[in-house]
């Protein structure tokens, strides 16, 4: 039997990785194309290009997500949709997100050499701002399309450079070649996103293939702590409203809410800033931010429900404000999606195993709209977010053959 697997091309969709490295690269082995920059635009408009080339339609969205579509047989069936997103880390790798895009299109590029025709029509997408470190928050344009928040409400979002979230989107959807309009949001029949672990375990185990069975929850906060600038050498210690010394407070009060005898919890404080940085200066304000995981929704909702009355029983004589940049629950994928994973990993003879995420990802975002799910190849060491991330071309090669044997399950079912 013809399977859409025989039609991967391993040395195709390894030379597509190389290009689309190109868009932003560091010079270190790694790239930084951060969400809707030129260089985004960029590594785009070459996807759309291969995309024009092999007469797939391309399409684009309000919020600058761009689908690339493989029409099925029945008119009106709702979409099988595949996909994940290509910005990066300031300093990130050349398989995070891309790896779900280029297999996405690599599956599509297979049923067309195959010949192969499916009931439902297939798309790969490009997600909009999954990594939210130029615009807050991330997972952007599967919020807008899973009908989460309109781009109204997020189109005020600032960059640190001051560029407007709604601006670049525009920008974004203007300098998209050929791309066809569309509304954010469709009929789906199912969605699978293929990803590097981001972690060690297969490259431990020596599997080739991770069956995702959920997403922990994540939420990620920015919190403000404002005192009173002053004279560092002449303020008493007693007198002063110092937003340093009640964020430190804070964070440690934090870190109390957080502790976790189990070691499941993942907290992080990831950027803190002090206002005006001078340094004879007390410090009027601080800004910080907070990350916070747990894959159980009664742990996860409980320690985030505390996270700002915390900051505030520990800002002293300071003001405290706290913004949630997102806030996602738990996510656990359907077991027969998790099955038909495993069962195309062992069609193939690849070792497989059934893992959680801990990392987020866009799916966590379409799990509620159709059937979902998540699969992941090694990368070594365990190492993303970096220029030293590395995966191999046979494992990318191996998740894009389980991918598209899933993806036309889903497609002919």
């Amino acid at each position: 039997m013809t399977r859409v697997s025989d039609f991967v091309d391993e040395k195709r969709l390894w030379d597509r990785h190389m290009a689309i490295a190109e868009h932003g690269k560091t010079g270190n082995g790694g790239v930084n194309r951060q969400a809707l920059t030129d260089h985004d635009r960029a590594a785009r408009a070459q996807l759309a290009g291969w995309a024009h080339a092999r007469g797939f339609e391309v399409l684009i969205d309000e919020a600058a997500n761009m689908h690339i579509r493989r029409e099925g047989w029945e008119q009106g069936a709702p979409v099988v949709l595949s996909g994940s997103h290509l910005d990066t880390q300031p300093t990130g790798g050349n398989f995070d997100g891309v790896f779900g895009v280029l297999a996405a299109f690599e599956v599509l590029e297979a049923l067309e050499d195959g010949g192969i025709r499916t009931r439902r029509p297939v798309e790969a997408v490009v997600w909009t701002n999954e990594e939210g470190v130029r615009f807050a928050p991330g997972c952007t344009g599967s919020m807008v399309f899973a009908g989460v928040a309109p781009v109204g409400d997020l189109a005020d979002a600032r960059a640190p450079d001051g560029a407007r979230l709604g601006d670049e989107l525009e920008k974004t959807i203007a300098t998209t070649p050929h791309a066809k309009r569309r509304k954010a949001g469709l009929p789906l029949a199912g969605y699978v996103e293929a990803h590097i672990e981001q972690g060690p375990r297969l490259e431990a185990e020596g599997l080739t293939i991770g069956a995702v069975t959920g997403i922990q929850g994540g939420a990620s906060y920015e919190i403000t702590v404002t005192g009173e600038e002053g004279h560092a050498g002449t303020v008493p210690l007693s007198l002063r409203r110092d937003a340093m010394r009640s964020a430190m407070a804070i964070v440690q009060g934090l870190y109390g809410l957080m502790a976790d005898p189990d070691d499941i919890v993942k907290f992080t404080i990831g950027r803190f800033q002090a206002h005006p940085g001078s340094p004879n200066t007390i410090p009027g304000k601080v800004v910080f931010t907070l990350d916070f995981r747990h894959p159980d929704a009664a742990v996860f909702n409980a320690r985030a429900d505390a996270i700002e009355a915390v900051c505030r029983e520990q800002a002293g004589p300071c003001g405290v404000s706290v913004f949630t940049r997102h806030r996602n629950q738990p996510s656990v994928f359907p077991g027969e999606v998790v099955a038909m994973i495993e069962q195309a990993a062992r069609d193939l003879d690849l070792p497989v195993m059934a893992m959680p995420s801990g990392a987020a990802h866009d799916a966590q975002l379409i799990a509620p709209l159709c059937p979902s799910g998540m699969l992941f190849v090694p990368c070594l060491k365990g190492i993303s977010h970096s220029e030293s991330e590395r995966a191999q071309p046979a494992d990318l090669a191996a998740g894009a053959r389980v991918l598209a044997d899933t993806l036309a399950a889903m497609a002919n079912a």
